[in-house]
């Protein structure tokens, strides 16, 4: 079966006349990652996108060509096939009594290393009494989840052949058309020496001078490229008239050109990519940004596959066989050696949640759900097999999937097709419409009464803060320090501010400001609130009223106790966003909500914490002074603050679970806002009642209760 590359009718001949005559020539074992089971479905993936190319002299046995280049892309690819099959192997309802296995290699993206790979994984399917390869009964069937290639339509040279993505022709007509539409009518192209680029150029260019548009030039990339011939490739680029430049290749193949491009700090090409890596993480290296400003192209939606996340952070090195490629993959994402002695560079137990790459990515998969559709293809034509009546299933059989591309294909009505992300079906259930996203708006009716709640008391606040500074030299204000209740006005603004930063559309910025604006203003305020404590408790728990033990706790020592207990917290935020930021995602389990997505759900818990711990040291402290002289008793204020916020927050924990949507958001703001409306009142309210109605009780000693 000619599918390792679709480029060589020379290659597919040999591969289906050794399949006839099969037998083994030396050590042809290679590195696989594999799972017994009574079906075997082998895998290829380009794990590394670089092989060189060696000089067979054909008189000494050939050497296995060196790969390099690990692509955590193509990993995640290969975990995806190894979670479909553990998936599968779970379900009672589909292939019950069948244990599906795999096979798992390395195809380099080179022809010569998938024939190699190919080779070896026919000959690994032998009988356990056996010591020499047994060869298939009958070929095997691929099935593609990357093969694009126009080549591949053809039915009566490649019979057996099936994939879960389209072919070429829908992604050459779909960017044609874009093209087109954008007037560029002077283009040049560049592709590779495989049949995916050669046929996608040739449609390409065949639509594209039918619409009347003219191709400038065509640049081919060798497998192996030398320096002078991407030197020469880049002067062509530089000298051409032709600002479009179309790309049929893979991200592997285009690095020494984009290197020598970025080298000589070449801009202002607007460059139209094929699928093939128009979602690579190429594009995002920081020395090519200038060079790939503004790059244009069709993609394959992404999607959430459940589970996957949690099945990719689980995967863990280790020095037993087969676990080769999870090793490397290992290093290479940790930049560390694994030696597996006394002293190991790599422990092992790295942390991969903490990490950010194109494996740990799984937000919108692309390739990963046509592997992961590839393997369920698989198990449930096998599955109809058996409820047909078959006589068995031959544990030989193999199903391999080969590394091409993808691309979305439209459909007619007459398919059942899954509707894309943010579509649902019309009501005739024939064509998918645009779905109604959901978010806490600012136009909206709850979204109004929030903001007007939120001005409201940053108005409140701002009211108090110009009360309390005209009457700063009446001891009401003095007393307790008045630098800690401006700053505490200060952080009760904070609190207020940062409920608007929940309303809105989620962005980026704002989901990382959200939590951490909130945890780290009413820490400040509960900090404030605790200093403020325990100077009431040394002021008239003293035997003396100017007793040592309020000395010892001046204004230094409380500002410092402020920032003691404020730092733990701000470093909890900056670690969290750090590490594992939220991020904004569509949430398509409830209509279509725009919601924030906490990939690291303890932070948030931890920040809470954090402040009801505080909240509780102060209403524990604020209790034990509550029968200080009454005249003016700030204890018991504090008190009663904390009994609300207490109240307030222990109901918001089982509303926001149960919240749905952009109403747990709404419960959230909800929570802010009573518990800072209840501190402001509670602490403030009191002494401006006596500052601006009963001037009379606000003297030195209304405050130490000996006025009458």
């Amino acid at each position: 079966t000619p599918i390792v590359r679709a480029n060589n009718s020379e290659l597919s001949f040999l591969l289906l006349f050794s399949l006839t005559l099969c037998f083994l020539l030396g050590d042809n074992e290679q590195l696989a990652l594999q799972m017994d089971g009574d079906v075997l479905i082998g895998g290829f993936f380009p794990l590394h996108y670089l092989a060189s190319e060696l000089q067979h002299s054909y008189q000494s046995k050939p050497q296995v060509p060196p790969c390099s280049g690990f692509d955590h892309r193509a990993f995640r690819w290969m975990m995806t096939m190894a979670f479909a099959v553990e998936e599968i192997n779970n379900k009672s309802s589909l292939l019950p009594g069948v244990k599906l296995g795999y096979r798992l290699l390395d195809s380099c993206d080179n022809v010569h290393s998938s024939l190699r790979a190919l080779l070896s994984l026919l000959t690994f399917s032998e009988s356990a009494d056996d010591e020499t390869p047994r060869c298939l009964s009958g070929s095997p069937i691929p099935v593609s989840y990357f093969a694009t290639c126009t080549c591949l339509n053809d039915k009566q040279v490649y019979p057996s052949f099936l994939r879960t993505v389209p072919s070429d022709l829908f992604q050459v007509g779909g960017l044609v058309q874009l093209v087109t539409f954008l007037g560029w009518q002077w283009v040049g192209t560049i592709g590779t020496t495989d049949d995916y680029s050669q046929y996608g150029i040739q449609e390409f260019s065949n639509h594209f001078r039918s619409s009347g548009g003219c191709v400038a030039f065509h640049l081919t990339i060798p497998k192996s490229p030398t320096a002078a011939e991407i030197q020469d490739m880049a002067d062509i680029l530089q000298i051409s008239t032709a600002n479009v430049v179309v790309v049929f290749a893979a991200e592997g193949q285009l690095w020494d050109l984009f290197l020598e491009l970025s080298r000589r700090k070449v801009t202002g090409i607007q460059w139209v990519a094929s699928e093939a890596w128009v979602t690579a993480g190429l594009l995002t290296f920081p020395n090519f940004h200038d060079l790939l400003e503004g790059t244009l192209g069709f993609s394959f939606p992404g999607v959430n596959i459940p589970g996957l996340k949690e099945f990719l952070l689980n995967v863990r090195p280790s020095p037993e066989p087969g676990m080769e490629y999870i090793n490397m993959f290992w290093e290479e994402q940790f930049g560390c050696q694994l030696r597996f002695d006394l002293n190991p560079v790599c422990t092992g137990s790295e942390d991969l949640s903490l990490t950010s790459s194109s494996y740990t990515d799984v937000s919108r998969v692309r390739i990963s759900y046509n592997v992961y559709k590839a393997v369920f293809a698989i198990a449930h034509s096998l599955h109809n097999l058996l409820n047909c009546g078959s006589a068995g299933i031959n544990e030989g059989i193999i199903f391999k999937k080969f590394p091409f591309n993808v691309f979305c294909v439209p459909t007619g009505s007459t398919e059942c097709i899954k509707c894309p992300d943010s579509y649902w079906s019309d009501k005739d259930k024939v064509k998918c419409v645009a779905g109604v996203e959901e978010f806490l708006s600012f136009s909206e009716t709850m979204g109004i009464v929030l903001v007007l709640l939120t001005l409201l008391g940053v108005v409140l606040t701002a009211i108090i803060t110009a009360i309390f500074h005209r009457f700063r030299t009446t001891p009401i204000v003095k007393a307790n320090n008045s630098e800690i209740s401006f700053l505490l006005l200060l952080s009760l603004k904070l609190c207020f501010l940062c409920s608007l930063v929940f309303i809105g559309q989620p962005s980026v910025w704002t989901c990382m400001l959200r939590q951490a604006a909130f945890g780290i203003s009413f820490v400040i305020c509960l900090s404030c609130l605790l200093v403020k404590t325990v100077v009431v408790l040394l002021a008239f728990r003293a035997n003396v009223p100017s007793s040592g033990g309020l000395k010892l706790f001046g204004p230094t020592q409380q500002r410092t106790m402020i920032f003691c207990t404020t730092t733990p917290q701000i470093c909890l935020c900056v670690g969290w966003l750090l590490g594992a930021p939220p991020f904004p995602v569509r949430n398509p389990t409830y209509q279509i909500v725009l919601e924030c997505k906490e990939p690291w759900p303890l932070g948030f818990y931890l920040l809470l914490s954090y402040i009801g711990l505080l909240a509780f040291v102060c209403l524990l402290l604020a209790f034990l002074g509550r029968k200080l002289p009454d005249t003016f008793n700030e204890a018991k204020l504090i008190t009663f603050s904390m009994l609300i916020f207490w109240a307030v927050w222990i109901c918001f924990i089982p509303a926001y679970i149960s919240s749905p949507g952009k109403f747990s958001v709404a419960v959230e703001i909800f929570a802010i806002l009573a518990s800072s409306f209840g501190l402001l009142l509670c602490i403030f309210v009191p002494k401006c009642y006596i500052i601006l109605l009963h001037p009379e009780r606000n003297i030195r000693k209304g405050m130490t209760g000996k006025y009458k």
